[in-house]
């Protein structure tokens, strides 16, 4: 029998607007009762194309506000509308069912979900990438590839404090 996976997913842009910007890391962690996975598609690699085979034998996709920001930007930028391929899950609304209100980092700290990078949000993962992009800046892409593993591994996480 095949082994359901659950996919982890967050997205990195080059800021909020899903008609002007567009995404720069998609950032999925695979995980099924045997193992985990990290696929991470950057810049030209994020592709409809891309995406889609990397969430073959998905049975589920959870986010973190994934329903108001990553999912709609997604389905903008690559034409892919996530929600009707995919059962998905917004993390968000079972924290606001536990009291839990902010961001993901807020809620992260006030369940005590530990992170390695300090300092790095949104705005600074957008920093990051034209870093990366308009001087080759290695380390900048390594810190924004670190920052958006932290995400999907961290939402797992919080996936199962909240159960």
């Amino acid at each position: 029998m095949k082994q359901l996976t659950d996919a982890y997913l967050d997205i990195e842009t080059t800021g909020l607007s899903r008609f002007y910007d567009y995404i720069t890391v998609v950032g999925i962690y695979l995980c099924n009762s045997k193992d985990d996975k990290l696929i991470q598609l950057v810049g030209e690699a994020v592709t409809r194309e891309n995406l889609l085979e990397s969430l073959n034998g998905v049975n589920a996709i959870y986010t973190y506000n994934g329903k108001r920001f990553d999912l709609p930007f997604i389905d903008s930028s690559l034409g892919i509308d996530l929600e009707a391929e995919f059962r998905h899950h917004d993390l968000m609304y079972d924290c606001w069912g536990h009291n839990l209100f902010g961001g993901f980092k807020a809620v992260e700290q006030q369940l005590g979900i530990p992170r390695q990078l300090q300092g790095v949000g949104g705005l600074g993962a957008v920093w990051l990438w034209w870093k990366y992009q308009n001087g080759g800046d290695q380390n900048a892409l390594t810190t924004l590839l670190k920052y958006n593993e932290e995400d999907v591994v961290n939402l797992k996480v919080l996936r199962e404090r909240l159960e």
